[in-house]
């Protein structure tokens, strides 16, 4: 374990506190080198936002203080292991001389012990393992029974997931997130009186199948600056210890994860037509058992950076940003599949 990257997996509910936990960790790292993925929904990307506005990440070499900041806007994360997590977990398991400890901020829908149980795969067991589960209660939400404090933002991330595999309850899939956890951060507690955060500790503890920890933190008051001292080094490897953390799902199979997933990398000095590169790409996407396409895409007579992403044959696309001046206006895509023929996928689209 003493040469694994540890990493720290936090789950909770939308708007918990699980952003500005990890905010506090980065600003606050007691010189650790922390890479942290967020599991976003949408095009905005506002906690990875959050966490890059902190400008205290290590810097690549070249000037980006954000390289350690890894957003996964492809769904619900436990449901898109192999084609989003996977490839990602590889790119920085390349750069582990460069990183202390990994935090992963899944999204308020996912259940933890699928994404654990990745850590299982040789591929990345051999040079990573989950440190911690660490979840986050909103006190007050629960004290009011919803779980949650915003249940439209939770039933719009519902909707907006294609790749949602699982409709759990929202009271299983807090039992859930609590039976895989090795610390529970008992937040907003400021928002309720004693006697009601003692209730829901009494009902947290009551779905812990085995003694953990519960540390208090609030919104406005003093305990909200949890130390990294608490938050990180527990060593427990979570992967190789499930059998003791339940799950609602455990009768249900597996997701497929399958050990030839591969992801293959093109970059093109020079531009192409929108459309032209989508009916091309759709066609490779149906040639090909490809799941992901994403990238970023020079397009003529554009100022702009076009973002491409696919899922299958449905593909979005939006301008996101200027090029810069120092930029090479290449066109960079990456497509995420099984037993991938990189060399076709680059002559077709060279073709064009």
């Amino acid at each position: 374990m003493a040469t694994k990257i540890p990493v720290t997996v936090i789950t909770g509910f939308l708007g918990s506190g699980k952003t500005s936990l990890i905010r506090h960790l980065l600003q606050n790292n007691q010189g650790r080198r922390i890479a942290v993925v967020v599991n976003e929904f949408g095009e905005l990307g506002i906690d990875g936002e959050l966490l890059k506005s902190c400008q205290i990440c290590p810097e690549d070499g070249e000037g980006d203080t954000n390289s350690n900041i890894f957003e996964l806007t492809n769904g619900c994360l436990c449901c898109t292991v192999q084609e989003e997590f996977y490839p990602m977990m590889q790119e920085l398991i390349k750069r582990r001389d460069s990183i202390d400890c990994i935090l992963i901020e899944t999204s308020g829908l996912a259940l933890p012990k699928p994404l654990v149980k990745a850590f299982r795969w040789q591929e990345i067991r051999n040079a990573a393992t989950v440190d911690a589960v660490i979840t986050v209660v909103d006190c007050a939400a629960v004290a009011a029974g919803t779980f949650a404090s915003d249940l439209e933002a939770i039933a719009a991330q519902r909707q907006a997931d294609d790749n949602l595999e699982h409709e759990t309850p929202l009271q299983e899939l807090f039992e859930d997130q609590l039976a895989c956890a090795d610390l529970v951060v008992l937040n907003k507690i400021d928002l309720v009186d004693a006697e009601t955060k003692a209730r829901v500790e009494e009902l947290i503890k009551q779905e812990l199948p085995r003694v953990v920890k519960i540390v208090e933190s609030d919104v406005y008051g003093g305990h909200s600056q949890l130390d990294a001292s608490i938050l990180l080094g527990f060593q427990a490897a979570v992967e190789d210890n499930l059998d003791s953390r339940p799950s609602h799902h455990d009768t249900e199979e597996d997701h497929n994860h399958d050990e030839e997933i591969t992801s293959t990398n093109l970059i093109l000095d020079r531009t192409f037509d929108p459309e032209k590169l989508q009916q091309q790409l759709e066609k490779l996407a149906q040639q090909q058992e490809i799941y992901r396409i994403k990238g970023f895409v020079a397009v003529p007579n554009k100022s702009m950076r076009l973002v491409m992403q696919g899922v299958g044959t449905r593909f979005d696309k939006f301008y996101d940003r200027p090029w810069k001046p120092e930029e090479d206006r290449q066109t960079r895509l990456v497509f995420i599949g099984r037993d991938l023929k990189s060399s076709e996928i680059e002559s077709q689209l060279v073709a064009l």
